[in-house]
């Protein structure tokens, strides 16, 4: 079977409400695995221009699945190691949480394969 890639990527700004409080980054943040289909997260990058630690959490039907923080000022780079299967008509979702009042822009790449 073949396999597709598919990738989450762009700049998104943030205003926190504090680190326990993730919120969907933007819709293009969003996947859903299509009908038949099976979804293998690989990898992500990511970066922040605040001046605070934040956190983006890959979630699969609303459930944290990995969470990815970055300091301030800083980057990633997660290649993920362990994958798992994501089943048809999940849906995954990049969320950011910050400190209350933090604002900034988290630039994302967060890589998939479909197959």
């Amino acid at each position: 079977m073949a396999s597709t890639p598919k990738f989450i990527q762009g700049v998104f700004p943030f205003v926190g409400h504090g680190l326990g409080k993730s919120e969907l980054l933007d819709a293009a943040t969003s996947y859903t695995v299509p009908s038949g289909l099976t979804a293998q997260p690989l990898y992500f990058r990511g970066g922040n221009s605040s001046d605070e630690l934040v956190v983006v959490t890959l979630t699969r039907d609303g459930e944290s699945m990995r969470v990815f923080p970055m300091g301030a000022k800083a980057s990633v780079n997660v290649p993920l190691r362990v994958v798992e299967d994501v089943d048809p008509d999940s849906v995954l979702e990049l969320t950011v949480a910050a400190p209350d009042g933090c604002s900034g822009e988290v630039v994302v790449d967060f890589g998939m394969m479909v197959f």
